[in-house]
């Protein structure tokens, strides 16, 4: 029985280029360096084109203007290492990841980091604020890091630090749609609302909790539905619930103890719903565009 890790692209380098071809110039080579498309010809090198526009004519590979540019990795090994990462639903440690491909345990954390970027939405606004006209945006915030036995006071506080040792993270989840997480200072209308207004369309119709903070934050949309969790209320009528947004909170947790153990606060911001793991990985690969890290840029992320 066969499965995804037998792809031979995960084990050939020319299998993987021609793979990551097709992933990124679906309709053909375009120029990393003017942005022509469909005027590149191969040249005697294996994987090298070059740009047949006039005013540019430098060679390129499959590589150039992304988060593989100068590796001396094996593309294989990028492809495999990427597979990995967004098929395992805890995510995977670079201790795992260096075990795994027999990369030094550096090697393995560089190419993490990488990752990760490439599935960072570049700039979450200009891609659109999430939900719309006839759809549900579900809106709640969990706590992280800290004792278990703070969770509940670190609620009644609206906060995750000081006192309490917890960091508030907020997060945002379209039915069958992205999730976008915020770590915030405190769990407040003031907080919240700006960030609502800005990543959700208005057309949305907002479900929560029925923490007090959500009334008024959620006021300028279509709607606002909650569920009373304090009485033991989890779903009404099948549409009321926020399990979308609770499943998310699960994994990310387990993902948190079983695998990473520690998240500071300076990676936060790198935690779609619904996808094959393949689909999950390609869709990884297509955000590679234009987010070259370098290692030491990276040791500040």
């Amino acid at each position: 029985m066969s499965s995804d890790l037998d792809a031979r692209h995960f084990h050939d380098e020319e299998a993987a280029r021609l793979f990551l071809e097709e992933v990124r110039w679906p309709v053909g080579p375009i120029c990393p360096h003017c942005g022509s498309v469909g005027n590149a010809y191969k040249t005697k090198k294996i994987g090298v084109y070059r740009c047949g526009a006039r005013e540019c004519r430098k060679d390129f590979t499959v590589r150039v203007g992304t988060l593989f540019e100068r590796s001396h990795i094996p593309l294989h090994t990028w492809l495999l290492a990427s597979h990995l990462l967004t098929s395992s639903k805890k995510g995977m440690s670079s201790h795992q990841m260096h075990r795994m491909l027999g990369v030094t345990y550096k090697t393995a954390w560089f190419m993490t980091m990488r990752i990760r970027e490439a599935m960072r939405e570049l700039h979450p606004v200009e891609s659109g604020p999430l939900g719309g006209a006839n759809k549900v945006v579900e809106v709640e915030e969990t706590y992280v890091g800290g004792k278990e036995a703070n969770k509940h006071a670190s609620k009644r506080l609206h906060r995750g630090r000081g006192a309490v040792g917890k960091e508030p993270v907020v997060t945002l989840v379209e039915r069958e749609g992205k999730v976008r997480s915020f770590h915030v200072a405190d769990v407040t209308t003031r907080t919240l609302k700006p960030i609502l207004k800005q990543q959700i369309n208005a057309a949305s119709y907002i479900m929560t909790d029925e923490s007090a903070v959500y009334p008024a934050a959620a006021r300028e949309f279509s709607g606002h539905g909650t569920v009373s969790h304090s009485i033991e209320e989890y779903v009404r009528g099948q549409f009321y619930h926020t399990n979308t947004v609770k499943n998310y909170f699960s994994i990310l947790k387990r993902g948190i103890m079983g695998t990473y153990h520690h998240v500071s606060r300076a990676h936060f911001h790198r935690f779609g719903l619904g996808v094959s793991d393949a689909e999950r990985a390609i869709a990884a690969l297509k955000g590679i565009d234009g987010k070259r890290l370098t290692y030491r840029g990276s040791q500040g992320r």
